[in-house]
């Protein structure tokens, strides 16, 4: 139980109470294998580089979104959402909030319905309520790094 109150202490600090529970949060990071990474960071030291690299090394398969880069991770990066034609679980969103609300909108009309997670600080309340309405998962205001070491080193 000690993974399920780290993560609870986590949703405590973020600033959405409608995000998904532990139990969720934990079933969520379980069933996300292809992670879209919209906004990540050609530098190393940022955390919208260091976070898809962390996943990346614990087995999720990133799927770089930055125009301005050719190749991130050692993968080719996409200029946009709309061009990764691959399924993928996840919406991982580093962009600033007034930006992230037209990466979740485009993400809500992804045929796989993916999840759409904003990381920490980042927030789109409008498109995040009509997106769960919709059925979808949506998180934000949390790290994905932080959660998922929450869940693993507990």
């Amino acid at each position: 139980m000690a993974h399920v109150f780290d993560i609870q202490a986590l949703l405590d600090e973020s600033g959405d109470r409608n995000n998904p529970g532990s139990e969720a949060m934990k079933q969520l990071m379980e069933s996300v294998h292809t992670i879209a990474v919209v906004g990540i960071s050609r530098n190393p030291e940022k955390p919208a580089r260091r976070v898809p690299a962390y996943l990346a090394a614990k087995g999720y398969n990133i799927v770089p979104v930055n125009p301005f880069v050719p190749q991130i991770l050692g993968k080719k990066a996409m200029d946009s959402l709309e061009e990764v034609s691959e399924p993928v679980d996840m919406v991982l969103i580093f962009r600033p909030s007034e930006e992230a609300a037209v990466v979740a909108e485009s993400a809500m009309t992804r045929e796989e319905r993916p999840a759409i997670w904003l990381q920490k600080e980042i927030r789109a309340d409008e498109v995040a309520a009509r997106a769960r309405k919709m059925g979808l998962t949506v998180v934000q205001d949390l790290c994905a790094y932080e959660i998922h070491k929450a869940l693993t080193d507990g």
